[in-house]
């Protein structure tokens, strides 16, 4: 398996021996008879590079404010040289949204915010561990799993990733997502841009179908007129998929190359052994 570093978080959301509550409650709340609904996504933000060719992170993060998700995972979030500098302003998008960032306990560089490019945000959760990971393949890719107590709904485990452009690739990071998956004591969402072009199911991904069931996924890329769902979201181990949607504004058309995908999630309540199907509306 992939080198991996894994800490408990302190009360500041520093590496340290205590947790992080990130408090604020979540978009979906729960009625007497119904569980929570989760509502998480998934964006690439091309580190805040627009469709116009111009670096606006304040645009990405209207964009990202507008999405109402208790869960966010951001690709491309960092500079990829020197020191990676994040591009966000996460104070100020923790102050509009109530959506902050998991520290991470290692960085490529020392202004980066998440982990090759990675950043989650959370609301309404207690971060229990948080680890980080080196996806194997020839371009650097990387993944980043946090284990969560959520409000409502109980621990989690989210994995947000980048997968490779390569096939043979991705087919080896799908594989040691799943793993991370089969590992965990508890539901789990995976989420990212796993750059597969081909629509759902494909072989470079089978491994993570069969250990979470069919993604929550639509044509997301390119922005101005998509045609590929290169964004996927998966949950499972407990968990189902409502239903996915692109984000698709005219905001959100020229902030990046990718559109977000927004999924809503519940703990599951139908039959195990329902006809799968692919995750999608519209």
């Amino acid at each position: 398996m992939s080198e991996i570093c894994d800490r408990p978080l302190n009360r500041q959301g520093r590496a340290g021996r205590g947790m992080t509550l990130v408090s604020g409650p979540l978009a979906g709340q729960a009625s007497a008879m119904q569980p929570p609904v989760l509502t998480v996504a998934t964006y690439n933000v091309q580190k805040g590079i627009g469709t116009d060719f111009r670096r606006d992170p304040h645009r990405t993060a209207r964009v990202i404010a507008t999405l109402g998700a208790d869960i966010v995972a951001l690709q491309e979030a960092d500079r990829r040289f020197g020191q990676r500098r994040g591009v966000l302003d996460t104070a100020a998008l923790a102050a509009e949204t109530g959506l902050l960032p998991v520290d991470v306990p290692q960085r490529l560089g020392g202004a980066a915010h998440g982990w090759h490019g990675n950043i989650l945000l959370v609301r309404a959760a207690r971060i229990e561990a948080v680890h980080v990971l080196h996806l194997p393949g020839p371009d650097p890719r990387g993944a980043l799993v946090a284990d969560l107590e959520m409000a409502g709904l109980g621990p989690l485990r989210v994995i947000a990733a980048h997968l490779s452009l390569l096939a043979s690739a991705r087919q080896r990071q799908a594989r040691l997502l799943a793993e991370l998956a089969t590992d965990a004591d508890r539901p789990v969402i995976a989420l990212g841009d796993m750059n597969e072009w081909r629509r759902w199911p494909s072989r470079s991904l089978a491994a993570l179908d069969e250990q979470l069931g069919p993604p929550g996924m639509a044509a997301s890329f390119p922005a101005p007129f998509p045609r590929l769902a290169l964004d996927r979201i998966y949950a499972g181990q407990g968990l189902e998929l409502l239903g996915a949607a692109v984000h698709d504004t005219p905001l959100a058309r020229r902030s990046s190359d990718h559109l977000p995908v927004v999924a809503r999630v519940r703990a599951a309540t139908r039959s195990a052994d329902a006809p799968p199907d692919a995750a999608k509306d519209g």
